[in-house]
């Protein structure tokens, strides 16, 4: 069975991706990466990190927020024109997890899965080590003793119970999706 993964909370959530500036008052064109786009409203501070992974985000005053067609325009305490907003093209915008909303019966982050055993037809095959969103559906990336690398597709089809206190998503596979042995 592959190391297991030390799981731990993170502190931050990503919740947006900034594009570019948006108009001349400092505006930034962010695409939304949250189920929950309404959270932008109720942040006082969000924190902007090069990357999704970065431990030393920097934090900032949320002024104000309004949505564009798929897109949040954030103003930020600070950055008062397009020359202070440029710098932060394509930084991750992170939420705080503690100000995160509640979660609703059933529903659980990404993060929550890493590090949890897979099983299908009655024996563990893996644990996953990353999430991909997709689109279509979500992959998990699980690392397997047996099989190496697998990229297992993730939705009603497939999931059959996700148990975070046994740490095991049990599965059911299409046949053929494992490689033979």
């Amino acid at each position: 069975m592959p190391e297991s993964v030390t799981r731990v909370q993170p502190k931050y959530l990503v919740i947006g991706e900034i594009l570019r500036p948006h108009g001349v008052r400092g505006e930034l064109r962010t695409r939304v990466l949250t189920d929950y786009p309404e959270t932008f409203h109720d942040l006082e501070r969000v924190y902007i990190g090069k990357t999704a992974d970065d431990r030393h985000p920097r934090q900032h005053q949320l002024k104000h927020v309004r949505f564009n067609k798929d897109y949040a325009l954030l103003s930020l305490d600070g950055i008062r024109d397009r020359n202070d907003a440029d710098p932060l093209r394509k930084g991750i915008v992170m939420m705080d997890v503690a100000d995160a909303a509640p979660l609703e019966q059933g529903e659980y982050y990404l993060y929550q899965l890493i590090g949890l055993k897979v099983r299908s037809d009655e024996q563990v095959i893996g644990v996953i080590r990353e999430v991909l969103q997709t689109g279509a559906n979500d992959v998990y990336v699980v690392a397997s003793d047996t099989y190496g690398e697998l990229l297992l597709p993730a939705h009603d089809e497939t999931i059959v119970d996700i148990d975070f206190e046994a740490e095991l998503v049990t599965m059911r596979l299409p046949k053929g999706l494992l490689p033979e042995n």
